[in-house]
């Protein structure tokens, strides 16, 4: 069974975390720009706060889709040695794609933070949300540099994934949610109706929107008080 659009599988990922509605300790970041529609459902029906987590996968040249590793914010760089070593790709060629990637790093930044600070997640649990989970690359630098940031638990989920890479996630993270493991995987695209790539625009809507939503809603600490 596909799923119609992103957001379609947010709204389906999202049953598989319920746990973690309601919680103050809670913040949800998602991998752009594919992963942010799937995010916006999940931390809508958490009533968690949303962010990005910047990170871009390193395509092998020719073979973009193959991914050999992936840079993330914070000067991570991760790299798929089965994939460096099949291929006997040279250092210099690895060094000038992740040069590039991690240019894009910057504008992305720039353009969908512009002044805002990071979110802090330190002592918090992150919600880590992308589309799909193929090879795990871009997954694992993320994983890797929001370690650095000493969160209280990295929880990756995502609507479908291959089953071996969602088993290998499990032994990374704290707690890993595949909401879907088809066999054969072949590619996250292939699980979809509705695929297309997701614009800096409707990023840049969807923060908006989770910004103002938090900010019309009472915050946890106030509920309590209202009740």
């Amino acid at each position: 069974m596909l799923f119609r659009d992103r957001s379609d599988a947010g709204r389906q990922l999202v049953e598989k975390l319920k746990a973690y509605a309601d919680r103050s300790d809670v913040v949800v970041l998602a991998l752009p720009r594919g992963g942010v529609p799937v995010a916006y459902e999940v931390a809508a029906a958490l009533r968690a706060p949303l962010d990005v987590f910047l990170v871009r996968k390193l395509g092998v040249p020719g073979h973009e889709e193959l991914a050999m590793g992936a840079v993330a914010t914070g000067g991570v760089r991760v790299l798929n040695k089965n994939v460096v070593t099949a291929l006997r790709i040279p250092d210099e060629v690895i060094n000038a794609v992740a040069a590039k990637e991690e240019r894009e790093l910057q504008r992305q930044e720039s353009l969908y933070r512009a002044s805002q600070a990071p979110p802090h997640v330190q002592d918090q649990t992150v919600i880590l949300v992308d589309d799909g989970l193929a090879t795990g690359s871009t997954m694992r630098a993320a994983v890797e540099a929001l370690r650095q940031q000493h969160p209280a638990r990295i929880v990756v989920a995502v609507p479908v994934g291959a089953a071996e890479t969602c088993a290998e996630f499990q032994t990374e993270t704290d707690e890993t949610v595949c909401a879907r493991m088809p066999e054969p995987f072949y590619a996250v695209g292939m699980w979809y109706e509705d695929f297309s790539q997701t614009t800096d625009e409707e990023v840049r809507q969807l923060l908006r929107q989770t910004n103002e939503r938090q900010s019309a809603a009472p915050q946890p600490s106030e509920w309590h008080a209202m009740a």
